[in-house]
């Protein structure tokens, strides 16, 4: 449903977020477009976005002790614990940012 010309150049949080606004605030994207802010809000939406996620997901990987240490002596380990780690931190990601 999106229009594929706003959203060609556009990262994947900007993709989900414009997806979003289209099927439930579409009066948003519409003022936008009036008055010709949308693609910069969506490309700073992504970097901000993508910049947030980074930081949660180096946080928690040290909170939750996944270290270069563990990653030399345990690789499976390793992937397994930053894959849920990702996987967590991007759960709320669209959560808290990308569906608001």
């Amino acid at each position: 449903m999106t229009n594929t010309k706003e959203t060609a150049n556009l990262g994947k949080w900007s993709r989900l977020h414009y997806d979003y606004l289209y099927r439930n605030k579409r009066m948003v994207i519409n003022v936008m477009r009036m008055k010709g802010t949308l693609q910069a809000y969506l490309e700073q939406f992504d970097t901000d976005t993508q910049d947030s996620f980074e930081k949660l997901v180096k946080r928690t990987a040290e909170v939750e002790n996944v270290t270069e240490e563990l990653k030399a002596t345990d690789q499976i380990e390793w992937i397994r614990r930053m894959n849920n780690i990702r996987k967590r931190s991007e759960e709320f990601i669209l959560s808290e940012y990308v569906y608001q």
